[in-house]
């Protein structure tokens, strides 16, 4: 999908000195943080395991906490080679059609340092902040799943359709200026710094598979595509792709993409697509619903596929490495850390009406 190129006005200049500043002031912040700390909290599952060693890893890193990306961490878009692309919807058979969710780009600003699907029930748990659309219902769940689907069933909706699925993905911010969460957790409290950058767009798509025909998602499955603990994991269940509008055949996964006048930011999110049958969530949060073979494009033995989630955010950002993804203190915003979370909450009528659009090789 290729997005037109379309003026903007220039951007504005920031001073090396100003972006090493706020560096600074982020990681003094989470330090005092930290000194004004009596003894040691105590150790709460985040991501499913307990000691974060996990394919979801709360494990430290070796930079200091919230320390800014530096020019090492941004690349020309147009450096960056064309990439052979993969398997495609309907390439040997399957199912090729697009169903679109109308969810909004959070206009409306709800924001959290919350996760209910990765440590449901803990403040803050996510330290860094997320951007929601779909369920509106975000800041009241507990550590049971079964009460959490309730509260998801109930909930106001930015969704067309009576969509009250929940997409969250970490926010992305101008680190020029300083944010109005400067001092309160999941932002500047915990190294997360600047002025939070709402899309100009975040497109939702629901697309087929490329060997067969899909089936409804379960209500309430859960679903997250990448890893926020990428840069001290040796990048396990990475799955970032940063690009530019125009320019999408071109994918930076370990870095964020400097893009020419008149291209924007672009965040491409590709969820797992192949459900196990059985189960709406696992321990890991992750096996049971993985991602098709990456050569082939087909389901592994033992799971069907059902309709792929694609988020798409664009973004105008500032002039030059001045901005930065929000992330968990010791990964350093590396570009590499991207990730998105997903729970279907669509009206089974609603999710047959999407599959049925896709089976048939439509866009809806």
């Amino acid at each position: 999908m290729t997005n037109p190129r379309r003026p903007r006005s220039p951007r504005r200049s920031r001073t090396p000195a100003l972006l090493a500043a706020l560096a600074a002031a982020g990681a003094l912040a989470t330090a005092a943080l930290v000194a004004a700390t009596a003894a040691p909290p105590t150790a709460v599952p985040v991501d499913g395991y307990e000691d974060g060693s996990g394919p979801n890893g709360d494990g430290g890193g070796d930079g200091p906490p919230g320390s800014a990306p530096g020019p090492e961490d941004f690349v020309d878009i147009r450096e960056v080679p064309p990439a052979p692309p993969g398997p495609q919807p309907g390439d040997a058979g399957g199912a090729d059609g697009v169903y679109r969710a109308e969810c909004g780009r959070n206009e409306n600003g709800l924001f959290n340092s919350e996760n209910v699907i990765v440590a449901p029930g803990v403040p803050t748990g996510a330290q860094h902040t997320h951007d929601y659309v779909g369920n509106q219902d975000v800041n009241r769940f507990t550590d049971d799943v079964e009460a959490n689907n309730a509260i998801l069933a109930e909930g106001d909706t930015s969704c067309a359709d009576g969509d009250r699925s929940m997409h969250y993905w970490p926010v992305l911010r101008d680190i020029t200026r300083e944010g109005a969460d400067a001092g309160a957790p999941g932002g500047g409290l915990d190294g997360n710094v600047g002025r939070i950058l709402t899309p100009v767009s975040a497109t939702i798509e629901f697309r087929g598979n490329a060997v067969d025909e899909v089936v409804p998602m379960p209500r309430f499955l859960q679903a997250i595509t990448g890893n926020a603990r990428a840069a001290t994991s040796g990048g396990e269940n990475a799955n970032a792709q940063w690009t530019c509008t125009g320019f999408e055949d071109r994918i930076s996964t370990d870095r964020y993409p400097l893009c020419p006048d008149g291209s924007d930011v672009t965040r491409i999110m590709d969820f797992p697509s192949c459900w196990d049958g059985r189960n709406t969530v696992s321990e890991d949060n992750r096996s049971h619903i993985v991602f098709p073979d990456p050569e082939t494009g087909a389901c592994p033995d033992g799971t069907r596929p059902v309709p792929q989630l694609r988020q798409t955010l664009v973004y105008e950002v500032p002039e030059g490495p001045a901005f930065a993804v929000d992330g968990f203190p010791e990964e350093g915003h590396a570009a590499v850390t991207d990730h998105s979370d997903f729970i279907n909450v669509m009206p089974d009528g609603l999710m047959e009406t999407a599959v049925t659009c896709i089976n048939a090789g439509r866009s809806c």
